[in-house]
């Protein structure tokens, strides 16, 4: 339909389209759906969104949203969006159509549009630039804390490493030579496990630390541990630690937890820097920000992502009933099922 608009040059194109909520906030950012949000709002095409009520349709009682999209807005509208609840706008049909049970009267319909043409806020209309409905979601890195202790359970686990079980198992076809390589692979493995079996029975929180233990153990072993052997025997003997040191790359820079990797949505009016240090630093003083993952477009660190939550804009608070009121309606439903109970034991 966007693609089809006259051109503002010829005096441009005014759609109207009836969708689901799913358009409205389906999609992380950097997906399909938040790009053709985005899309959408950054060339300023959308002008209006009205929430229309529940129950209007003959297959269906779910929400549904008519997008107002135009390459012609007027100069108070440019930048802006607007957004209509007329969920309560409807009348009961005396009869219904499958799930229709409702329709919008002529007198609905009338206010729906004047709300729409005055472009003012009210109780049923609210107006926002369109960088409120963006947000750049940020990659939030905690370090990575291990400690490190040759006990038989976790020499245990090293049968279950890949590069460890590998050397038992070679690819070519079943001949003398690969039963040879097979053999061999065996040993190794069992010269390996030997030589854990004399580490000290110590738990290191530092992995610096136990790597040089490792090292020495190895050497004195005559074993050369190749990068992927390496790594497998660190995996299988570590646990998470929060009291552990922090593990470090050879650059002296933390290591992030994969495991503790979460994501900010910082409002795109608002510095992500300022967000991360009210926000995240007081609950997770060594936390860091991954500056590695950039929107694609604008090369800044996190990805925009657009969404519109209609509840989070209009949303009335109900207060919940007094606790008195629940509690008598809870005992009479026990009074109830205990008749019930009675009546099916005679």
């Amino acid at each position: 339909m966007l693609a089809r608009m006259k051109d503002t040059d010829a005096g441009g194109s005014r759609v109207a389209i009836v969708m689901n909520g799913s358009p409205l906030f389906t999609g992380d950012a950097g997906s399909g759906e938040s790009e053709i949000r985005r899309w959408i709002l950054e060339n300023d095409w959308l002008e209006a969104i009205v929430a229309m009520p529940e129950q209007l349709f003959y297959n269906t009682g779910i929400s549904t949203y008519v997008w107002v999209l135009t390459n012609r807005k007027e100069e108070q509208r440019r930048g802006k969006v607007q957004l209509i609840n007329a969920t309560d706008f409807w009348v009961q049909m005396r009869k219904s159509l499958g799930d229709k049970r409702r329709e919008i009267s002529k007198e609905h319909i009338r206010r729906i549009a004047e709300i729409y043409l005055t472009f003012t806020e009210g109780e049923y209309s609210k107006i926002f630039d369109i960088t409120d409905f963006g947000s750049r979601k940020i990659t939030v890195e905690c370090p990575l804390r291990l400690n490190f202790q040759a006990s038989p359970e976790r020499i245990e686990r090293l049968n279950t490493q890949k590069a460890f079980t590998d050397l038992a198992t070679s690819k070519k076809k079943k001949t003398q030579e690969k039963l040879f390589e097979e053999s061999v692979g065996h040993e190794q493995q069992q010269a390996i496990l030997s030589m854990l079996k004399t580490l000290p029975d110590t738990i290191f929180k530092d992995r610096a630390i136990f790597e040089k233990e490792l090292d020495k153990t190895a050497m004195r072993s005559g074993l050369k541990l190749n990068p992927p052997l390496r790594k497998a025997i660190l995996t299988a003997l570590s646990e998470r630690d929060e009291t552990a040191e922090i593990c470090r790359d050879k650059d002296g820079h933390p290591e992030p937890d994969p495991e503790l990797r979460d994501t900010e949505n910082v409002p795109l009016k608002e510095d992500i820097w300022t967000f991360f240090e009210r926000e995240v630093k007081p609950h997770v003083p060594d936390a860091w920000i991954n500056i590695a993952i950039r929107d694609h477009k604008d090369g800044e660190i996190g990805k925009i992502g657009y969404e519109i939550n209609f509840n989070r804009y209009f949303y009335k608070y109900q207060p919940p009933r007094p606790l008195e009121e629940i509690e008598a309606d809870i005992k009479t439903l026990e009074r109830d099922i205990l008749e019930m109970l009675r009546e099916v034991a005679g």
